[in-house]
């Protein structure tokens, strides 16, 4: 990499850093919780996020900023929800950044929000990079993707504060190692909380929702 490819790349991602700080402090200046869910495509990102509206709407203010190359699908299943959704479309980017988060932020009204959902793009790789401003990483891995991908791809889970295995329903038809697979988190990752789920059945997703409960409590009192 020569220097000014190094500078150019220092001067985007301090920029992004400043602007990730704003959007931290502006949500705890409205004593909201931004988490920022990342995975590849396909891994049930948005199935996760709604389990987790149904389960806590009826006691805090939710709403969901929807990172997408393209399409309005995710967001507007998020509205039929009964919660805000604001949609971003990179236009071929591969990951959100914390000036894109920040104008979606002024399309909230945040005096009535305790919880934000970013679903970033679906991307392994350079989602990593990017602060947004939010207060808890959860990365999301589906039993089809492999136990391996954490090796693959280990700055999204040595930087998250919550792993999430999806789809556990098909274990049986995967060479997926769910006993063993904390290990694999433990071992780059000590401090991040591990659950193994199904969003389409419903297995195990108290400890899902118990994690989000926690972090709401520790930082808006709800």
């Amino acid at each position: 990499m020569s220097p000014r490819t190094l500078a150019i790349r220092e001067n985007i991602l301090g920029a992004n850093s400043r602007q990730a700080d704003s959007n931290r402090k502006r949500l705890d200046g409205s004593r909201a919780v931004m988490l920022n869910v990342l995975s590849s495509p396909g891994s049930g990102k948005t199935s996760l996020i709604l389990r987790a509206i149904d389960r806590l709407k009826a006691r805090a203010g939710i709403a969901v900023i929807e990172g997408d190359v393209a399409s309005s699908i995710d967001a507007d299943r998020v509205r039929l929800a009964g919660v805000p959704a604001v949609q971003i479309n990179t236009g071929g980017g591969c990951h959100l950044d914390a000036l894109m988060v920040g104008k979606a932020l002024d399309e909230l009204d945040l005096g009535h929000i305790d919880l934000i959902f970013v679903e970033n793009v679906g991307n392994l790789v350079c989602t990593a990079d990017f602060d947004l401003g939010a207060h808890k990483n959860v990365a999301v891995l589906s039993v089809p993707e492999g136990d391996d991908k954490p090796f693959k791809y280990p700055v999204v889970f040595a930087g998250a504060d919550a792993v999430v295995v999806n789809k556990i329903d098909v274990a049986p038809y995967f060479d997926f190692k769910l006993d063993g697979f904390p290990r694999i988190i433990g071992g780059m990752n000590p401090a991040a909380k591990v659950f193994a789920v199904s969003a389409r059945t419903g297995e195990g997703l108290d400890g899902w929702f118990s994690w989000i409960e926690e972090t709401l409590k520790q930082r808006s009192g709800i």
